[in-house]
């Protein structure tokens, strides 16, 4: 996770519950709203896309598999 994004998410940590799910609804209108079919990939994404396609792999170790 990116600096940002881990104090974004911090930030959102600090709200009662009710404004943290205000907040997640938010986050993902403009998720929508940047790719509504979530197709796109971020710049990380990318990356180990491209990793990916020119013979390196990635472990499955490092897959968080419980939040797919």
């Amino acid at each position: 996770m990116s600096p940002k994004s881990q104090r974004i998410a911090s930030m959102i940590e600090m709200l009662p519950d009710s404004e943290q799910e205000f907040a997640f609804e938010f986050i993902k209108r403009l998720v929508r709203a940047w790719d509504p079919n979530f197709v796109k990939l971020t710049a990380f994404e990318q990356s180990e896309l491209e990793k990916a396609e020119n013979g390196v792999f990635i472990s499955s170790d490092d897959i968080d598999w419980n939040n797919l």
